[in-house]
């Protein structure tokens, strides 16, 4: 059997079968083409769409002109570059390329990076691999949207082929995340496979429904969704509103948290879907919907009308965009050896090798499809628990001993052996801080014993993170945490620098 064709084990604890007793789906090679080409470049006049909305909208629908960006605002986009990293790995390493390989492509990259990205940079960085690198233990962002916006090209390459699909999701997201921030790339992968064999939007995102844990969250969320719009057909406020009010709410994020910020991948998750619901299929309905429902919302009409482009190909995209493209099919998106044609011609090679692994057909004029139905992935959920009170390092409730500067709302300390003491109640605490280059450690004792991790204020350059250092399994109750600075750093920084300017208490 050759290594391309070889099914590796995957989150579910099975290998990728086949359905048996369906049709096999049949596309034309040009169809495919087109479908691949379209959903490319759905991401593209979707993330352009939605540029100057971001996070401008927080628990409230964004209800301004939307003013669009050039298309040539997606050559600079994260969105678009990050996944293209990944692909990478796969052009040059092949299918079979194991999770740190993706880790360390994603550790040496050059672009700027936050949240799930950023914390998982830092534990690359510090050796520590995957999964653990996207596991809650070391990564506090494990639930953030991170994994799905940048799985796109997953289910671009696996048309038809939901459980290849979760595979690569699987061995990609534990990069950066776990859980439902996985299971995010897993929905909106599982949409894409449905969009080459499927017109319908409810049949697509049921679709993506399928791939996810009956019992996880994210899977909840979504059936809410379906529920929301069957109630709500031609009013696509209504179920944004009755999706705000049960689901917008204890962001474990230290950013979100009891805040109206939300960059939750399973709540932006569902924003992707009402776009879809109650766009009708029509790209530019889709695109608005999806960003007037606020929070991440490029990134959200971006997989949106991604979706989309696979359903109606590229020939079917309004003018207007495919003029625009045209021009800019050979300029490189930043940071990549990719541009628009090249992404294109590449996901059709992995394409075709992923048709063929799975048991289909690949002639010079079209491609057979076996017949795959959707299996949901082993359940796995970070459990952060739900974030209660955020004390500012301004607190009475902080003892800080030693020679700590004040900076703002901060504590700063440069030297080895200053302490601060907190007394908390609940069964989790985030400390957060500035981390830089210049960072320096610190160790930490709950509850008079003294932890493995130890709070680590060094990140690398272009990586943008506050998580000093948490823990979220503790026992429900009252708890006594003390920092004491280190005279030692990261080996990579250039001073020991601790900057503390906040906690977050969960409570589970």
């Amino acid at each position: 059997m050759k290594s391309s064709h070889l099914l590796l084990l995957i989150l579910t604890g099975g290998l990728v079968l086949n359905a048996t007793g369906a049709t096999p789906q049949r596309l034309s090679r040009e169809e495919l083409r087109d479908k691949i080409r379209g959903a490319w470049a759905g991401q593209m006049i979707g993330v352009s769409y939605g540029a100057r909305t971001e996070f401008k909208a927080q628990g409230r629908i964004f209800d301004a002109e939307i003013k669009p960006d050039s298309l040539s605002n997606a050559i600079q986009q994260d969105d678009l570059y990050v996944e293209m990293t990944f692909a990478k790995v796969m052009d040059s390493k092949g299918l079979n390329a194991s999770p740190g390989d993706y880790g360390l492509a994603f550790r040496d990259s050059k672009y700027s990076l936050w949240h799930a990205n950023a914390n998982a940079r830092r534990n690359l960085a510090r050796g520590i691999m995957p999964p653990l690198s996207g596991s809650p233990l070391y990564n506090l962002h494990a639930d953030d949207i991170d994994f799905q916006i940048e799985a796109d090209f997953i289910g671009i390459m696996c048309p038809g082929l939901p459980r290849i699909s979760n595979h690569y999701c699987a061995r990609i997201g534990q990069v950066m995340n776990y859980g439902d921030g996985i299971y995010g790339g897993m929905f909106v992968c599982g949409m894409y496979t449905a969009a080459y064999i499927e017109k319908d939007p409810r049949n697509i995102v049921e679709a993506g429904l399928a791939c996810l844990p009956a019992k996880s969250s994210y899977a909840a969320l979504i059936r809410d969704v379906l529920t929301f719009a069957r109630e709500n057909p031609t009013d696509w406020k209504a179920t944004w509103a009755q999706v705000e009010r049960k689901w917008n709410q204890n962001d474990p994020c230290p950013d979100g948290a009891l805040t109206a910020f939300n960059i939750d991948a399973k709540l932006n998750g569902a924003y992707i879907a009402i776009g879809l619901l109650h766009g009708g299929g029509d790209l530019r309905r889709t695109m608005e919907v999806s960003t007037r429902c606020g929070q991440d919302s490029d990134c959200n009409p971006s997989s949106a009308a991604g979706i989309i482009g696979a359903v109606i190909g590229y020939r079917a995209i309004p003018a207007e965009y495919r003029s625009e493209l045209d021009k800019l099919a050979n300029t490189r998106f930043e940071f990549t050896d990719y541009s628009f044609n090249d992404i294109v011609q590449s996901t059709e090679k992995r394409a075709l090798k992923v048709i063929e692994g799975a048991g289909g057909k690949v002639t010079e004029s079209e491609v057979i499809l076996p017949p795959q139905t959707p299996k949901p992935a082993r359940l796995q959920q970070a459990n952060f628990g739900i974030p209660v009170k955020t004390l500012s390092a301004k607190d009475p409730t902080w003892q800080w001993k030693g020679s700590w500067r004040v900076d703002g709302d901060s504590r700063v300390s440069t030297g080895a052996g200053q302490e601060v003491i907190l007394h908390f109640q609940g069964s989790g605490i985030a400390i957060v801080g500035t981390c830089t280059q210049d960072g320096g450690q610190a160790d930490v004792f709950l509850d008079g014993k003294k932890q493995k991790l130890t709070a680590d204020a060094y990140i690398p350059d272009r990586t943008y993170d506050n998580d000093l250092w948490h823990r979220n399994d503790l026992r429900p109750g009252e708890h006594t945490l003390r920092l004491v600075t280190r005279a030692d750093s990261n080996p990579r920084s250039k001073g020991a620098r601790i900057s503390v300017a906040r906690a977050v208490v969960y409570q589970r």
